[in-house]
């Protein structure tokens, strides 16, 4: 099996606007959906918010240097819709885009690819109020903002995700209600889903014609519905429903032109689909340069007709959204998750490394586009210790045994041409507010000061010789903080 990334590979980290940014009134920014939401209570665990976050508004310079130190090749961001043109519509805010032109241009100083998303679910307020992603003014809005954006930092910018995880805008967002903006409603799922496929077949187009040598991806967290009984016709159209709806609803569309065709008649009770207009799917299929792939678990479903067991009260899903009451799934009344198999993380996710290497292969062999793993990473319960260092072995276990499985689907002939970390650093978990930490970096919430872990330092090892590095490196004592 090959055992060194290719020279052309990426290799770095990502973040999030809302995640890790801050200066929630600062800099001419406007109200996203997520500040509205984490300000009702009972929304977010521990009523956190990101006002704060990590102040990278702040310290998005020493951050970068941070960046620079721990050898990143790429680094993965988002711009916060709402700070660059505050309403969703009409004027820009210059001091806002001036934030992202720093940042481009300081990574671009240390040797650093920029790959930015568009965006990472912090839909204006305003946008929101008038109907959001069930309205197609949100879309032609989301155009506009796209094609700006590009104007603004096309020159320097190569790598551009219109979107992250649509599925959890619109299917946890708007069907489950466990995310911004909180509504329970199905059909609002699905029309949610269809209308942020069509903003990026849209928004691909006009960013194409600003600059036609971008490479326009969609990102996707990807789930791996595998049957309780392989051998249960039942079973296994549970598996095919969710990977529909998951999986190949966020990319057919690109490749095809076409939705998978399990979905109508597994939906029809819910609508007739009607909110896809003629031409919608053309103006996606083929709008498309690459896929990005989230990957965090797998996922083990069966076909139940009593579902509301105890089982399907306990079944995690890779988002943080427990299955149960509301379900992110529409037509899924006889579906049920069961529990996760194997050792988990902190988050309750199952560690199966072997799903991330079959789901890479399944997105090669279905839409014949360049991968890029754009987040994968777990949640362990990190301290710092007496000597001064975090000791997340567990995350260097995790790292080391998916970065594996991306190997090996590289050497099996999937196009992944590069891997982002999940995260650079401790940050905002969305519903799951403070409590939860992802990072390579350990952030205390109190002083905002940065201090490597462990896994930094593998991480660091690992890009230094391009190769999966040992589980034991060298590692200072105490760890070097910012």
């Amino acid at each position: 099996m090959t055992s060194r990334f290719p020279d052309d590979f990426l290799l770095g980290a990502a973040t999030a606007s809302y995640q890790i940014e801050g200066g929630a009134t600062e800099g001419g920014r406007g109200v996203s959906i997520w500040d509205t939401f984490t300000h009702t209570p009972g929304k977010v665990v521990g009523g956190d918010t990101g006002d704060v976050a990590c102040d990278h508004f702040h310290r998005w310079e020493s951050d970068i240097d941070m960046m620079e130190d721990l050898g990143l090749q790429a680094y993965r961001f988002s711009i916060a819709w709402p700070r660059v043109q505050p309403l969703g519509t009409g004027a820009f805010n210059d001091e806002g885009i001036a934030f992202y032109r720093g940042i481009v241009d300081r990574l671009k100083a240390k040797g650093i690819t920029p790959l930015v998303t568009l965006y990472h679910w912090d839909l204006p307020q305003p946008l929101e109020d008038e109907g959001g992603w069930l309205s197609r003014d949100t879309v032609d809005a989301f155009v506009v903002y796209a094609e700006r954006m590009v104007q603004e930092l096309g020159a320097d910018v190569d790598f551009w995700t219109t979107f992250n995880e649509p599925w959890v805008s619109s299917f946890v967002g708007y069907g489950a209600g466990a995310h911004a903006p909180g509504h329970s409603d199905d059909v609002e799922a699905l029309i949610a889903a269809h209308h942020l496929n069509l903003a990026h077949g849209r928004a691909y187009r006009a960013m194409k014609a600003v600059r036609s040598e971008l490479q326009i991806g969609l990102v996707n967290n990807c789930h791996t519905p595998r049957p309780w009984d392989p051998s249960n016709p039942k079973d296994r159209w549970a598996a095919a429903h969710i990977d529909a709806l998951a999986n190949t609803m966020f990319h057919e569309p690109f490749t095809h032109g076409t939705y998978p065709e399990v979905l109508k008649p597994n939906t029809a009770h819910l609508t007739d689909w009607s909110f896809v207009h003629d031409g919608d799917l053309e103006e996606m299929h083929g709008a498309i340069d690459w896929f990005g792939v989230n990957y965090y678990a797998s996922h083990i479903v069966r076909h139940n007709p009593h579902k509301g067991a105890a089982t399907s009260d306990v079944a995690t899903l890779a988002d943080g959204h427990k299955a149960g009451a509301n379900s992110p799934w529409p037509g899924d009344e006889e579906i049920e998750f069961m529990p996760p198999l194997g050792d988990l993380t902190a988050m309750g996710w199952n560690i199966d490394p072997d799903a991330l290497h079959a789901h890479l292969l399944k997105i090669h062999r279905e839409t014949g586009k360049p991968i890029y793993v754009t987040e994968n990473g777990s949640a362990w319960d990190d301290v710092i210790a007496e000597d001064g260092r975090v000791h997340d072995d567990a995350r260097i276990a995790y790292f080391r045994s998916h970065l594996g499985a991306v190997l090996k689907a590289v050497d099996e002939g999937a196009d992944v041409r590069g891997y982002m970390a999940w995260s650079l650093m401790d940050n905002f978990e969305w519903a799951q507010g403070y409590a939860k930490r992802f990072g390579m970096v350990h952030v205390d919430y109190d002083t905002l000061v940065r201090t490597w872990k462990d896994s930094a330092y593998w991480y660091r090892e690992t890009l230094r010789t391009r190769e999966i590095a040992p589980a034991e490196v060298e590692i200072e004592t105490p760890a070097r903080t910012y």
